[in-house]
């Protein structure tokens, strides 16, 4: 066992998953406490609870203390990571995980340091387990205990024993450390060993927990029903005995032994975070107790443990509910046990595990009977679990509709769905609900699911899930759902079922959809803006006159769901056309309203899209960049943000309307989500170019603060937990800013780790082959599954490879593409008309023009246009920073016998003292974070210097800076004033 230990410490000295497996009772708990002894930084412990496994997050948030968002498990790994950062975060009995846990653990695993412990046997599913396995470091089985060690810990247990008793202990015991330490104190004790062929650690649970009063019994059950912290008062008499015997203790107690933990914050956590928590609709069979049983010492009749308790034993079943009290309930009627009052504290179990057994090791009728009494002193959401794990699921879909009638967002979506899974009689407007709260929540494929009944439900609930398979990804599903919707139904339910065969169509065949738009149109003539942003999808297909106007104008539409829908189509759609500026534009306003929602997904996506079209249009430094069209940009808001990204230290947009604040309904997982939005101006200034009061787009002056600000935010966004679309914007736009830069391998890092699926990547690491000298890498990657202007991009990169290869490319130009990169394919084609085309990129990219100059340059036979082509490509690259392109710029001007200095004419300046000793450590081969390290500054502020020692020198990458730095200045390779500090490059 040491050496598994000591294999899972050596995993864990970097971000990754190590899971620990073994049966009951085998010590995964104490080994996760050693590890995390022996493992630096602080640790944040916490882990599922058997009775409240599908509650949304809890295991996390036991760990990081504080409540967390659940209905989206990007957000969710994103707020579980910048509250462990550097420190350990330790899950128990991951078995009895809820599945937002599951899913964000493969996302954590990647950024941070994780170690969990999982049950065997369990009942997770196959495709969690294999996920967890794929995402883990290490995948460790615990072994039992040697027989040295089984003595040691037996003597260490009961130490007046005989060598002969400790040894009959240790090989009924099997190895497994629970059942020696049980058994060594029950042979302590004088009782008599249990017959042949009983589960051990079963016995050694039944035993202990038999030596408690009936009330001390009572409330422990109490403990692992509830599955969180209570007040003494709520557990009646038998918490003092509970005390006594050291199996509970005070929260705070608990609690003040965990690193970082505070009492207080944990209690308000108990208070209105489990209890209402349990609104997601965990909730155990009341079919769950043994039927079978046996004698135990006592002589009492006893039952197999319930199969949330999964480990063996028994207990008297004359601990009753009785014992209970209801001395919290207020004087209103509502329940509030996990609310302590004035001065009060709340108990834990001291071991959880132990609580939960002693649950889940009553009978069939002390169970029934303690979830009972446990619904009458509980809210509402809490007491529909209750009463569902009591059999009585009439009156728990009836506590659970009260319950959603004071729950919005998620939880609503979560009551109402639980409702509806019980086995009772289900009201079609009871489905409904259910469904649109689902739908609006982001969980398309419950809402469709809920709507599948044995009977019809009617027009409404056709078109509500048809909507719903369409934002799941089926748009066939979605067509038969609508089908059978006839034209005499009410306007609302019309106009939902034709949105959805249109946009149903418009997936399958474009052609038909454009004939059914028409038909559509006549009989919508003034169309709910459902209908409208269909409309505008198809015209936005064919690029029908007003296409974007039509699509801007469904963006600003009430309904959230259809405006980011729309939004999104917009944005992509501009930058595909190269109309980056209002792409920028649309998409930095989508992502202040859905900051100010608290739509983190949506966020992170519209963010990331903003910071590529602005990565890859480039401009001059205090350059204004304008969006093209007013009337487009600015889609989703009409209000102001900064420029795009968002720094590491990112302000909180506190006084966003989305925002929680006192009296939220959303409570403290409204206001830590809001902590988590992407607030873009702190940093950067208020936005250029208006006064708060004039109605102007979101961004319609934006002020070009260098590819260093866009690539410490897109840097940011990489770094954060993302959808898969924000992942490849931001990765795309990081990477080819690094790659422009010079810092060739700092931009592959970035693709590696992201690959090259999205479109935007493919590009950027074809681009970054051809800028590294490797044309042939560049002419053999495969084309992206891209239209528009990354298509054209792409072959444009496929015609300069060619070049270099000195192979004549007759690729014929794609269709669709802008103008400007179906002149540069043309000119490839004729051999001429390059300067054209330059001209063509300047409202689009920057960094194209360039590249178009440049192809003058080396293919036009005046040498005096050529030169001058030339020329001006190194003026415009030196300024923009675009080292690489700006070395070859002088490549082609020294074919022509042009000779430059080795500094390019920005390079007046002579290298600061702090930029000396950046590319001193670069020439000693050190990486960017280990320089960092070294001077005590950031890894970004790193790359700033080598890019300006860069630019200084003419380089075209780092090394040769640090060679040519050392070349010129040899005098100062001296390497002992490193750690000095300098005011003039800090």
């Amino acid at each position: 066992m040491a050496e598994a230990l000591r294999q899972a410490a050596a995993m864990l000295q970097r971000p990754g998953l190590v899971v620990l497996t073994g049966p009951p009772g085998c010590g995964r708990s104490t080994a996760l406490r050693e590890i995390a002894a022996s493992v630096p930084g602080p640790v944040h412990a916490g882990g599922g609870l058997a009775m409240l496994q599908t509650v949304p997050a809890l295991a996390l948030s036991r760990a990081v203390r504080a409540r967390l968002p659940a209905d989206d498990v990007h957000l969710l790994a994103e707020a579980v990571r910048s509250r462990v950062r550097g420190g350990l975060l330790v899950l128990d009995d991951l078995h009895y995980a809820d599945p937002a846990t599951l899913a964000a653990l493969p996302l954590l695993a990647a950024r941070c340091r994780v170690l969990t412990a999982v049950r065997t046997p369990h009942r997770l599913p196959a495709a969690v387990v294999e996920t967890l396995q794929a995402a883990a470091t290490a995948w460790i089985e615990m072994p039992p205990l040697d027989r040295a060690a089984a003595l040691d810990l037996a003597r260490r247990t009961a130490g007046s024993l005989d060598e002969a008793t400790l040894s009959a202990v240790v090989d009924r015991a099997g190895g497994n450390p629970l059942a020696i330490t049980a058994l060594t104190r029950q042979a302590a004790a004088g009782r008599a060993a249990s017959s042949a062929g009983i589960d051990q650690v079963a016995y050694a649970i039944a035993t202990a927990l038999a030596d408690l009063p009936r009330p001390a019994r009572t409330a422990l059950a109490a403990l692992g029903l509830l599955g969180r912290p209570a007040p003494a008062a709520l557990l009646g008499p038998g918490a003092a005995d509970l005390l006594a015997a050291g199996l509970v203790a005070p929260a705070s107690l608990l609690l003040a032994s965990v690193a970082g933990a505070e009492p207080a914050s944990w209690q308000g956590a108990a208070s209105g975070g489990f209890a209402d928590a349990s609104s997601a609709g965990s909730h155990p069979s009341p079919q769950d107790a043994g039927s079978g049983g046996f004698t135990g010492p006592s002589g009492a009749d006893f039952n197999p443990p319930a199969q949330e308790a999964a480990s063996g034993g028994s207990v008297s079943p004359t601990a009753g509910a009785g014992q209970l009290h209801e001395s919290t309930r207020s004087a209103s009627g509502v329940a509030s046990p996990g609310r302590a009052r004035a001065g009060e504290d709340l108990l834990l179990p001291v071991s959880s595990y132990v609580a939960e057994t002693a649950a889940g090791l009553l009978d069939a009728a002390a169970r029934v009977e303690l979830h009972t009494r446990l619904a009458e002193l509980t809210p509402p959401a809490e007491a529909a679990r209750h009463l569902a794990a009591a059999g009585d699921l009439v009156g728990a879909h009836r506590r659970a509709l009260v319950a959603a009638d004071h729950a919005s967002g998620g939880d609503r979506a979560a009551l109402l769905l639980f409702a509806c899974e019980l086995d009772v009689p289900i009201d079609p407007r009871v489905r409904i609900a259910a469904a649109d709260a689902a739908l609006t929540a982001g969980r398309p494929a419950s809402a469709a699911r809920v709507l599948q009944a044995g009977e019809p439900l009617g027009p409404e609930a056709d078109v509500l899930r048809g909507e719903a398979l369409l934002q799941a990804g089926d748009p066939v599903g979605a067509r038969a759902a609508v089908r059978a919707v006839p034209d005499a139904a009410t306007g609302p339910v019309l106009a939902a079922r034709d949105r959805v065969l249109l946009l149903a169509e418009l997936a399958a065949d474009p052609s038909a959809a454009q004939d059914l738009a028409d038909k559509v149109s006549a009989r919508h003539p003034q169309p709910s803006p459902g209908v409208a942003a269909a409309l505008a999808a198809v015209q936005a297909h064919f690029r029908a006159p007003g296409w974007d106007v039509a699509l801007a104008a469904a963006s600003r539409s009430g309904d959230p769901l259809i405006a980011r829908w729309s939004a999104w189509l917009l944005v992509e759609q501009l930058a595909a056309d190269g109309r980056l500026t209002d792409s920028a534009d649309a998409a930095l306003a989508a992502a202040r309203d859905s900051a100010a929602d608290l739509a983190y997904g949506w966020q992170t996506r519209f963010t990331a899209a903003a910071d590529w079209a602005l990565a890859l249009h480039g401009s001059l430094p205090g350059e204004i960049v304008a969006a093209s069209n007013p009337s487009v940009s600015g889609a989703g808001s009409s209000g102001g943000v900064g420029a795009a990204g968002a720094p590491d230290d990112a302000t909180p947009m506190r006084g966003s309307s989305g925002a929680a604040g006192a009296g939220s309904a959303e409570g403290p997982t409204a206001s830590r989500r809001a902590d988590l939005v992407l607030d873009r101006s702190s940093s950067n200034g208020p936005a250029v170019g208006r006064s708060a009061s004039e109605p102007r787009s979101a961004v319609d002056l934006l002020r070009w603060d260098g590819a260093d600000g866009v690539l410490k935010r897109a840097s940011n966004l990489t770094d954060r937990a993302l959808p898969d679309e924000a992942r490849g914007y931001a990765t795309a736009a990081a990477a080819l800013i690094e790659a422009d830069t010079g810092l060739l391998g700092a931009a592959r890092a970035h693709l590696d780790a992201a690959g090259t699926a999205h479109p935007a990547t493919a590009w950027v690491a074809q681009e970054t082959a051809w800028l590294d000298g490797q044309p042939e890498r560049a002419s053999q990657s495969p084309a992206p599954e891209a239209n528009g202007l990354l298509a054209g991009l792409h072959a444009i990169t496929a015609q300069w490879a060619a070049h270099d290869l000195g192979e004549v490319a007759a690729a014929p130009v794609p269709g669709g593409l802008p103008a400007a990169a179906r002149r540069t394919l043309t000119a490839w084609a004729t051999g001429t008309g390059f300067t054209a085309a330059a001209e063509s990129w300047r409202p689009v990219a920057l960094r194209e023009r360039i590249r178009c100059l440049i192809a003058a340059g080396v293919t036009d036979t005046d040498a005096a246009r050529a030169v001058a082509a030339l020329l001006t490509a190194e003026q415009l690259a030196d300024a923009a920073g675009l080292t690489v392109l700006a070395g070859r710029a002088r490549r082609g001007l020294r074919r022509h016998h042009v000779h430059r200095d080795t500094r390019s004419p920005r390079s007046g300046d002579q290298l600061t003292r702090r930029e000396t000793d950046v590319l001193r450590l670069v020439a000693a081969g050190e990486p960017t974070r280990r320089i960092a390290g070294q001077l005590g500054i950031s890894a970004e502020t790193v790359d700033t210097h080598i890019r300006a020692g860069m630019r200084k020198l003419g380089a075209r990458t780092r090394t040769e800076a640090a060679a040519l730095a050392f070349a010129t200045h040899p005098s100062e390779t001296d390497t002992n004033d490193i750690y000095d500090t300098h005011k003039d490059g800090r």
